[in-house]
């Protein structure tokens, strides 16, 4: 992939995890109309760019984490944010193991910080996970390009 296909792939990603971020912010939840097909086109550019299978790697392993989650405690984990860890698990399972548990770990920090921050405002803990996981993602990945 050329500089510029990489620039058009770094905007197109940076759209969607702002979109899923504003959605899940102003609704409380991640449609599949947003989650599923970013996913597709993540796995189908990884596999076109050579990475394919660490691709699928990172999509099925942080969809099995959160996946276990949502079961055990599906108030603590909604099912949306279960089918953003594909595309998320993907798109940093393409650049390699460190990146991908840099935004594993990277989201539930967040998420624990912010709801820390909020029970400390008395506004309570409950608030939405796709951002974290989005911020998250953005944030390894583009250390790993950079």
């Amino acid at each position: 992939m050329g500089e510029i296909g990489a620039a058009l792939a770094a905007v197109a990603v940076a759209g969607w995890l702002i979109t899923l971020s504003a959605f899940d912010i102003r609704q409380r939840r991640l449609p599949n109309r947003l989650t599923l097909p970013g996913a597709a086109v993540i796995l189908i550019a990884a596999a076109a760019c050579g990475h394919g299978a660490a691709a699928v790697l990172g999509a099925a392993a942080l969809f099995g984490v959160y996946a276990a989650v949502h079961l055990v405690a599906p108030a603590a984990m909604g099912a949306g944010d279960v089918k953003l860890a594909i595309g998320l698990g993907a798109l940093t399972g393409a650049f390699g193991p460190d990146v991908w548990m840099v935004a594993a770990v990277g989201a539930s920090l967040l998420s624990a910080l912010l709801g820390l921050s909020r029970l400390a405002q008395g506004a309570g803990s409950r608030m939405p996970h796709g951002p974290s996981m989005c911020l998250a993602a953005g944030a390894a990945v583009a250390v790993a390009v950079i």
